[in-house]
């Protein structure tokens, strides 16, 4: 007991909700995406290639990055996986002719420019991140 100052700093990283972590980012789609809010249900079929339009109907298509902690942040957190099992769950569905892989991008700037000119991409970038020419999803 007597590293019980070590210990609760540790806990509270630990009981930190994934909303909060989703907080550190912001789902971004091309403008001609008519929702204004999705739900992170629709969000993970999105990205897991088994949804190609939202509940209004917009056709819509991924867009990952390639890595870091915001791509980490949201594969585990809204859709459930490491980058690794993503990776594998991708290759699967290439290998079976289910599905094709995404567009994997190099970061934020990388990202925003590639949803902005690309009709119904959605992608994700850091809450920090410039998002001139893109919506923001919110994310129920």
């Amino acid at each position: 007991m007597r590293n019980l100052h070590l210990v609760l700093p540790i806990a509270a990283c630990l009981l930190v909700s994934p909303a909060a972590r989703a907080a550190d980012l912001k789902v971004i789609a091309n403008p001609s995406v008519g929702a204004a809010a999705v739900s992170a249900d629709d969000l993970k079929g999105v990205f897991l290639a088994t949804k190609t339009s939202l509940g209004d109907g917009s056709h819509v298509e991924p867009a990952l990055q390639k890595g870091g902690p915001t791509h980490d942040a949201f594969v585990k957190d809204y859709l459930g996986k490491t980058d690794s099992a993503l990776q594998t769950y991708y290759r699967s569905l290439v290998f079976t002719g289910k599905g094709s892989m995404p567009k994997v991008l190099g970061g934020d700037a990388e990202v925003v420019a590639y949803v902005a000119k690309t009709k119904g991409a959605v992608g994700y970038v850091s809450a920090g991140a410039s998002t001139a020419g893109v919506k923001i999803l919110e994310v129920k």
